[in-house]
């Protein structure tokens, strides 16, 4: 029987240093740092494949001594089978540690090992312990890097030198293996040490690193392994100057010569570019989309470098024009969604998708949302996601299929407890909150960044090309389809509500700009006002819940851009509601800190009894007085009273005084 000959892939010549016949060992379950990867596609990854020798380490026997050793007829012997058997697997053990002894550094790796054993038991070590094995380990290492690096259990002890060293350590190890690290990005192991010394490292190891890359960026980041490093170093480790080099990459050849000097330094901003050199227009665009093509198909479509590569691609298209349209088909011709949903979760692809909503037609947007069914729970949590969410709210004219889509999957029509529960994690969320109170008319400034603003704007202006129902219904009518499971929320759950001021605000903007019964809420949220539990009488006196009482009480909000009161209607009636409860406390609360929603009854247009307030307030003009005159308010850092010409007294006082004369 002829031993089955393995096929040997060829090294690289600028991979001739690194490679050896024993330059990565079998794979290894449990690396150091994990990363997905693709599917071994057959290409060389900067090192020799595993020979026959190595398999044979592995507790293999050589195919040609077991051919000599069977009797020519192939009995064994089975009553002898045992016995064989055993002294068998100890000749295959002393000829594994033969061969292991004869290859080069063996000793070196074995001491290694031995020493890598005992520290990634980080907390078992005593740290003197650990600093005796780290000076062992790098006088082991060190002039000796590159024969380590590439097998996957001696790289592992790189990368703990890496994580233990100082930082010169550090620097040492990242001079050894200078040059190399375009080839150490395409071996299966060591492309976790590029990673590890980024992470460890600082300014001076970065710079030394990330150039290697420039120029190669094209063709690496289609390489099955080396694509996953490439990105980790452009996503998290790459300067902004840096990125903007690896980037130009992408918009053809001639941009991957220029690896230093004052053209690596140029902006990667497409349109900047295309301003400048009008010409190249059609080449680069071709280019671009020929990559982005490529890497969509091969469905490597996570990469941070691929989302900023498309976003610059649809800023600079005409929407309606063929190149548009061709670019609206990559996003939906992927059927399996994995582009779509990756593109949702970082900020350039969010904001490309959020613009595909707002420029596309009703098919599409219809088409995109279906992508994400099954995971809106999880784009609502994530900062970068519920951007796509609020754009497919803000621009589709056909909100049941909005409302079935998105918040089908988060508020069911008739919510048990638990989903009760899962509700209240939502609205006290900073991210799922804004999805959520988007349609109740909510302020964006209090729930959205200066970038989300600028975002929103550019859809707002993109929409009016493509969509034909009013803003403002199309947000009431999103409204009206949750109100009834949010305002059963709010009466559930108030005591929790109240005690946040992300709870206060989800309760002023639910009843302000939702439909249907209320009284129920109303009713829960006065009942906590007499409430003896010691969080809620701890909570009542905050400003949040002031505020929130003032806005029911006057059933509107203030809007910044007209300087007035919007009123809901019809009215809340929660002004006479309130009276009612704390008429017997009014001087109290006409001196406390909630004095404000005193002022509210009495600018309330729906409030019936300002004359039994006034009236009120009049008997307790002495008690108001003194509030409103009493000492300087104390420095809330260190206790002591303010200096300066500051206001005295209670300001809220001051001002129910005036409003009685």
């Amino acid at each position: 029987m002829a031993s089955k000959k393995q096929k040997t892939v060829p090294a690289k010549p600028t991979e001739a240093k690194l490679a050896s016949p024993d330059a990565e060992t079998a794979f290894d379950s449990d690396p150091i740092v994990e990363s997905d990867t693709t599917e071994q596609s057959g290409e060389d990854d900067g090192a020799s494949w595993p020979s026959g020798d190595e398999d044979e380490e592995d507790g293999g026997v050589a195919l040609a001594e077991a051919e000599a050793e069977m009797p020519a007829d192939g009995y064994t012997g089975n009553e002898k089978s045992s016995t064989n058997s055993k002294e068998a697997h100890a000749k295959q053990k002393v000829v594994a540690q033969e061969r292991k002894a004869a290859k080069p550094n063996a000793d070196s790796i074995a001491r290694s090992k031995k020493i890598w054993e005992r520290l990634r038991r980080q907390s078992h070590v005593p740290l003197q312990e650990r600093k005796k094995l780290i000076a062992e380990l790098f006088e082991i290492i060190t002039g000796r890097v590159k024969d380590f690096v590439l097998k996957h259990d001696a790289g592992r002890v790189v990368q703990t030198a890496l994580k233990y060293g100082n930082l010169e350590q550090r620097k040492m190890i990242a001079r050894e293996l200078k040059g190399e690290y375009k080839s150490l990005a395409e071996s299966r192991y060591a492309k976790f040490t590029i990673g590890k010394i980024l992470v460890k490292g600082d300014d001076e190891i970065r710079d030394m690193v990330v150039p290697e890359f420039f120029g190669n960026v094209r063709r690496l980041i289609k390489h099955p392994e080396a694509s996953w490093i490439l990105d980790d170093v452009y996503r998290g480790a790459a300067s902004g100057r840096q990125k903007a080099q690896m980037l130009r990459e992408w918009y053809g050849a001639e941009f991957a010569l220029f690896k230093g000097g004052k053209e690596a330094g140029e902006t990667a901003n497409l349109k900047e570019m295309l301003v400048a050199n009008p010409e190249k227009r059609k080449s680069i665009m071709h280019y671009l989309f020929q990559m982005i093509d490529q890497m969509v198909q091969k469905k490597t479509t996570g990469f941070t470098m691929l989302h900023d590569a498309m976003l610059q691609y649809f800023l600079n298209v005409t929407p309606g024009s063929e190149e548009a349209n061709d670019f609206i088909e990559l996003l939906k011709g992927d059927e399996e969604g994995d582009l779509t949903k990756n593109l949702a979760f970082t900020q350039s692809g969010s904001r490309l998708v959020a613009l595909a909503f707002a420029s596309g037609s009703a098919k599409d947007r219809k088409l995109l949302l279906r992508v994400y069914k099954g995971v809106m729970e999880t784009m609502i949590l994530e900062i970068n996601a519920r951007q796509v969410l609020l754009s497919a709210l803000d621009v589709t004219d056909d909100t049941v299929l909005t409302s079935k889509s998105i918040y089908g999957e988060l508020i069911p029509k008739e919510p048990k407890e638990s989903d009760y529960d899962k509700l209240l994690q939502y609205v006290l969320n900073l991210n799922a909150r804004t999805v959520i109170l988007y349609p109740f008319g909510a302020n964006p400034r209090s729930l959205l960044s200066k970038d989300e603003l600028s975002l929103l704007k550019e859809i707002h202006e993109a929409r009016t090309q493509t969509s034909k129902k009013d803003p403002g219904i199309r947000l009431k009518e999103l409204a009206r389809s949750i109100s009834p499971q949010l305002i059963s929320l709010i009466t559930t759950r108030a005591a929790s509500l109240l005690q946040t001021s992300f709870g206060c605000i989800f309760i002023q903007e639910v009843l302000l700009g939702g439909e249907g019964d209320k009284s129920a809420a109303l009713k829960a949220i006065l009942d906590i006002l007499d409430s003896e539990d010691e969080a809620l009488r701890k909570a009542l006196p905050m400003t949040h819940v002031g505020r929130m009482l003032k806005a029911l009480v006057l059933s509107g909000r203030f809007n910044f851009d007209t300087k007035a009161i919007e009123t809901c209607k019809p009215a809340l009636g929660f002004a006479d509601m309130l009276w009612a409860k704390i008429s017997p406390e009014i001087a109290d609360w006409a001196t406390g800190p909630n004095v404000f929603v005193i002022v509210g009854l009495l600018e309330s247009e729906d409030f019936a009894k300002k004359d039994e307030l006034k009236s009120a307030l009049k008997s307790n003009h002495k008690k108001l007085q003194k509030a409103a005159e009493q000492g300087k308010p104390l420095d809330a850092e260190n206790g002591k009273k303010r200096k300066g010409k500051e206001e005295v007294g209670n300001k809220g006082t001051r001002l129910l005084l005036t409003k009685l004369d």
